[in-house]
């Protein structure tokens, strides 16, 4: 378990504290401690068991005018409150002793509070065991017109240790909206909008009606006054016009009054998207999380997104889904009742399909477990990731043992010849070296995934996925039914760290009782059977590669005939062993590319020791250097396989057959 602090301040809605208040519920769910510090206005927050809330003295602001900020009661904010907050911020960060700090839109946003996250992250600097500092932004942010407020931000942000993007880059990547320079693209992680809901409700009748919301703001009170404008001039249509609970009574009082026979106004419901499931078209803005709920149900949608205060965000996120099909849009420019009325009767656009990642707040909680998935790592080290003038091109990253040190760039030349030198050896003394790629921690269909698959077909590599059960999404099964050389193995049960604080993490470690590991293996191995198909191998792969001693001896009787971990275990009758040590990435920096000539000497040394030898990649977390140097690696092994007949590529379900031998690329099981 980890501690984990998130600080967010609200302003105009909701947005932002229901994204974190949503990662929160993520990290608690996973068995972390978890505190959310808020600094608006207080709201109704659902679910929020075993997680500290902290309410700071909360600020809002009038409109947009986000630089001028206001106490509760509308009054400009003093010297005082905004001294109380940050005290209080501090505080919470002192009782919290966090492993792991995120701040939401700081630095790219909320500059105005920028006294009170600076001192946070002063805070973070000077502690004694030093946490992640992460910055958490949506899919788009608002670029400032000035470029001296870009270059602070880049310069804040050489504080972090990574930015979470909780968006698909294949759908719209950060650089559509914020200039991404090289500095900040090696910080970025992409992990799909955070989208908690289960499978989409199926419509339990034929879609009717017009369900328009206006999200939890004051923002969407034109387009509700324009709606409600609009079913006076379609009498035919049933309208349901949601206002958030930020709109004031009067005006929520009006809105009722002016409606004809055919609308119904009411305030915003919980069973929002149980609407949507029924209704014939959304009529909506295009905020981050009303797209989500768009996304979810497969509704008809016409967006007219918000663009008062020269507001881009919006804009920009519905003229995206209108250019993949998904939505139509009505800018707010040519609002008016008649034209809402004109867009509304014209034929439906298409009901929303597709294959855009939203399990972000799982994969935010991935991604920074596996940052600290070390708990022995050196929090003393300076954990950003350096640039090149900082390291040297080609230069060894840290003074610690080679590929253990800091995150480097990839040069242009990796120095191979160790590796190759260990195989000619290895042939020489009569060895055959097979060669394989495991890839963990697969649960879904996502941009990384068709990155990884993308690889290993050019590469010509076959690759086997470990995939988590427990949280295995049906997507991931139907995206490997088709690929030729991908096996899928058993990722432990759910990926969850049951060892001490104090102690190294484990899923399947000797921190529990022999008996409660048996059950979680053979509930794993049922459960992958459920829901992974046909491809998969009754293989194991703890988490964290740490098993108990004792428990491979009792994995054939539970199904099992394979393990793979880092290094090799004692040997076990029916159970076959290959294991993957060449781990590319500098997982005590915090993530990134390790240093690359460690990686190779580590990868001489595995060949050295004999058995199977295995790249071992996790394409949910990897960055550009790090798919960069595999590529190369893949490369350079698939050329040396192809001219020495000692050195041989294998798919895992030949090194994992219970009689089999592992196979070469000339025989029929290499695709």
């Amino acid at each position: 378990m980890s501690r984990i602090l998130i600080a967010v301040t609200h302003l105009l809605g909701a947005g932002h504290l229901t994204r974190a208040a949503a990662l929160a519920r993520a990290f608690a769910g996973a068995g972390h401690a978890v505190t959310l510090v808020s600094g608006g206005l207080p709201a109704a927050l659902p679910r929020l068991d075993g997680i500290r809330l902290v309410q700071l003295p909360p600020v809002r602001i009038t409109g947009t005018a986000f630089t001028a900020l206001l106490d509760p009661e509308g009054a400009p904010v003093t010297a005082e409150r905004l001294a109380a907050r940050s005290h209080a911020l501090r505080a919470a960060f002192a009782e919290a002793t966090p492993d792991a700090v995120i701040t939401e839109l700081y630095p790219f946003g909320r500059r105005v509070l920028a006294p009170e996250f600076e001192a946070l992250a002063e805070a973070v600097r000077g502690a004694a065991a030093r946490p992640l500092l992460l910055a958490s932004i949506r899919d788009i942010l608002a670029t400032p017109s000035r470029p001296e407020r870009i270059a602070a931000t880049h310069a804040r942000l050489h504080s972090y240790d990574a930015v979470l993007v909780h968006g698909d880059p294949a759908f719209l990547p950060l650089d559509a909206s914020w200039p991404v320079d090289e500095a900040v693209a090696r910080r970025l992680r992409y992990t799909g909008y955070v989208d908690e809901s289960d499978a989409a409700l199926a419509p339990d009748g034929p879609r009717a009606g017009i369900v328009v919301s206006g999200g939890s703001s004051a923002a969407g009170l034109p387009l509700q006054e324009a709606a409600v404008a609009a079913a006076s001039l379609t009498p035919g249509l049933s309208w349901r016009i949601l206002v958030g609970r930020a709109v004031p009574e009067p005006a929520f009082a009006a809105l009722a009054a002016a409606a004809p026979g055919n609308v119904v106004v009411e305030r915003a419901r919980p069973d929002f998207r149980a609407l949507l499931a029924r209704a014939a078209l959304s009529v909506s803005q295009a905020g981050y999380n009303t797209v989500l709920d768009l996304l979810h149900g497969g509704c008809p949608a016409l967006l007219v997104p918000f663009e008062a205060g020269h507001e881009t965000e919006q804009r920009l996120r519905a003229e995206t889904l209108a250019a993949h099909g998904l939505a139509r849009v009505l800018p707010e420019s040519d609002l008016t009742a008649e034209r809402l009325a004109a867009a509304v009767l014209a034929a439906p656009p298409p009901g929303i399909g597709h294959a855009i990642a939203r399990d972000g707040a799982r994969r935010s909680v991935a991604i920074v477990e596996a940052m600290l998935a070390d708990a022995s790592l050196n929090r003393d080290e300076v954990r950003h990731f350096p640039s090149p003038g900082d390291l040297g091109l080609g230069s060894r990253a840290s003074p610690r043992s080679p590929g253990e040190g800091k995150a480097v760039y990839l040069d242009a030349a990796v120095d191979f010849t160790p590796l190759t030198d260990a195989l000619a050896r290895a042939a020489d003394a009569g060895r055959t070296t097979i060669l394989w790629w495991r890839d963990d921690d697969a649960v879904a269909h996502t941009p990384a995934l068709d990155r990884l698959l993308a690889l290993a077909v050019r590469t010509g590599w076959p690759v086997a996925l470990a995939a988590i059960p427990a949280r295995a999404e049906p997507s991931l099964a139907a995206r490997v039914a088709d690929e030729a050389g991908i096996d899928l193995l058993v990722h432990g049960l759910a990926h969850t760290n049951h060892a001490p604080l104090d102690s190294k993490r484990a899923e399947f470690g000797s921190h529990r009782p022999l008996a409660a590991l048996q059950a979680d293996a053979a509930k794993a191995l049922a459960l992958a059977k459920a829901r992974l198909g046909p491809r998969l191998l009754p293989v194991l792969v703890p988490p964290w590669n740490r098993l108990a001693p004792d428990l491979p001896a009792t994995l054939p009787a539970l199904g099992y005939q394979g393990v793979s971990a880092a290094h090799s275990l004692r040997p076990v009758a029916g159970l076959a062993q290959a294991h993957a040590a060449i781990d590319p990435v500098a997982w005590r920096a915090g993530g990134g590319l390790a240093d690359p000539g460690g990686v190779v000497a580590r990868a001489a040394r595995a060949v050295a020791e004999g058995g199977p030898v295995g790249l071992l990649t996790h394409h949910l977390v990897q960055d550009a250097a790090t798919w960069a140097f595999c590529e190369r690696l893949l490369d350079h092994l698939a050329a040396h396989a192809a001219k020495d007949p000692a050195s041989r590529i294998s798919r895992a379900a030949a090194l994992f057959a219970p009689t089999a031998s592992p196979v070469s690329q000339t025989d029929p099981i290499f695709p």
